[in-house]
């Protein structure tokens, strides 16, 4: 089966048992998963015969929490060009402030300048709505699961 990264970045935590709780659905699904913890991805460039998902938390003014950020500043210097790269972004932010959800985006900028393809459109959980990312992300996979079939099966 297909396998699929997941990177995640977090402050509190809430991003990092959003992208656990993605792994254990997603090897139930058949799938060949991989969590990448943050000392691991600083020069990691997602293979692109492998799905990506990114789960992050936004923090200050709409930045990215600081252990996903050696990973996206490689990224973003190295600048490799990823056009068969699939990939999706589930952002965590509160809609009170301004920059919300500004970390996710930010990923889903540099991915889109990168080449890479968005399976789904980027997922953005509200904490003002919700106290468990995670059961929205669960949700959400069952849409993104039943892309990712479609295309597999093509």
């Amino acid at each position: 089966m297909k396998k699929v990264n997941l990177v995640f970045g977090t402050v509190y935590g809430s991003a990092q048992f959003t992208a656990e709780t993605l792994e254990k659905a997603l090897i139930e699904l058949g799938f060949d998963a991989k969590l990448w913890q943050p000392n691991e991805i600083g020069q990691f460039v997602p293979p692109e015969n492998e799905l990506l998902i990114v789960v992050t938390s936004t923090t200050g003014q709409g930045d990215l929490p600081e252990d996903i950020l050696p990973w996206f500043y490689n990224l973003r210097n190295s600048a490799p060009y990823l056009p068969k790269l699939k990939y999706s972004v589930i952002a965590l932010g509160d809609s009170s402030y301004d920059t919300f959800c500004g970390g996710g985006k930010s990923v889903d900028e540099l991915l889109a300048e990168l080449g890479a393809k968005s399976i789904v459109p980027r997922l953005e959980i509200d904490a003002c709505e919700t106290m468990e990312p995670e059961v929205e992300a669960i949700k959400w996979l069952e849409s993104w699961n039943k892309i990712v079939q479609s295309e597999l099966a093509a």
